[in-house]
């Protein structure tokens, strides 16, 4: 019998239906034991958030550290043949209850020299987030053999609307009379997800441990006009996460008072900053075409982006 831990933190649900589309196919093989693991913060995240709380949260995200979570209900010490990896991305980070696993002495114990999937669920922009968790499981000594990445199909200008909407009001929309889609991945892109974990499934039973089983399925689409976007703003939370930190604790009034000028920066910023270096990119894009080709193939490892690449990443639905 093989074994399957799943590890997760859904705060909308979103990503909770991602994980059951997956690990459905697991979940009905009498040959896999499927343990599920859901982060508990020991505070819990509101939803929808309020407008500041859900701002102020930024610098602690980018600078890892997050607020503690409850210890783990399964075994650290207990072996798994894979370990699911499913987690959302909070300011082009890994979201602050995933990031307390992975500082946990607990994740140390589990994932040292386990083979490890990671599973996706965002707005659009994943590609720093997945970098930061590259960095730890390395640290951490397992060996990333997979990475499945599921995003809202909408223009980025209409997620720009969507989603701070669905995350502060609790709706998903659509809004302004149809004109911007509803936020979220849609229901039959998670529907297709079970793809995944029927791979697994058929390749689990005589799996080395070592290479992808999801090569060629489309596990991820890497949308090239974003990446410089995400270098830009992950700077940028950066900088100002470093001055929020050192002007005082989230519920410093001063913090709050300094974060309202972060916020029309960032605005300002995604309004003006990331269109110029989209019409830039694409004005160099006959010069930079290897480059860009190179960075692709890096960003879409270890799983690829496959025969079932996504042709239209920027339509809108």
């Amino acid at each position: 019998m093989k074994r399957v831990l799943v590890i997760s933190y859904s705060q909308t649900g979103q990503l909770a239906e991602v994980v059951q589309s997956v690990t459905a196919p697991l979940a009905a093989d009498p040959a896999i034991d499927l343990v599920h693991e859901i982060l508990r913060p020991c505070e819990p995240y509101p939803f929808p958030w309020p407008f500041l709380h859900f701002f102020n949260t930024f610098p602690e995200t980018v600078y890892e550290q997050p607020k503690p979570i409850a210890p783990l209900q399964v075994d650290p010490d207990a072996s798994f043949d894979l370990i699911i990896l499913a987690y959302q991305v909070w300011f082009l980070s890994p979201a602050q209850p995933v990031m307390a696993f992975l500082q946990s002495e607990a994740a140390t114990r589990l994932l040292k020299g386990r083979p490890v999937m990671t599973l996706i669920a965002c707005r659009n922009m994943w590609l720093q987030a997945q970098g930061v968790m590259q960095q730890h499981l390395q640290r951490l000594g397992a060996r990333l053999v997979d990475n499945a990445v599921l995003v809202d199909r909408a223009h980025p200008a209409a997620t720009f609307i969507s989603t701070p909407m669905w995350m502060l009001t609790g709706d998903r929309g659509p809004f302004l009379g149809g004109r911007v889609p509803a936020a979220g991945i849609p229901a039959d892109v998670i529907a297709n997800a079970r793809r995944f974990g029927e791979a697994i499934c058929q390749q689990l039973p005589d799996w080395d441990g070592q290479r992808p089983m999801l090569a060629g399925l489309g596990a991820v689409t890497v949308n090239e006009r974003l990446i410089a976007s995400e270098t830009i703003a992950r700077r940028s939370f950066l900088i100002w996460g470093k001055l929020l930190r050192r002007i005082g604790a989230p519920e410093s009034r001063l913090r709050r008072f300094v974060l309202c000028f972060y916020i029309l920066f960032l605005v300002t910023m995604i309004l003006t900053v990331v269109p110029i270096s989209a019409i830039i990119k694409r004005l160099l894009a006959p010069l930079t075409r290897d480059r860009i080709a190179r960075q692709r193939a890096e960003l879409a490892a270890p799983s690829g982006e496959g025969t079932e690449r996504m042709e239209a990443v920027t339509d809108v639905r």
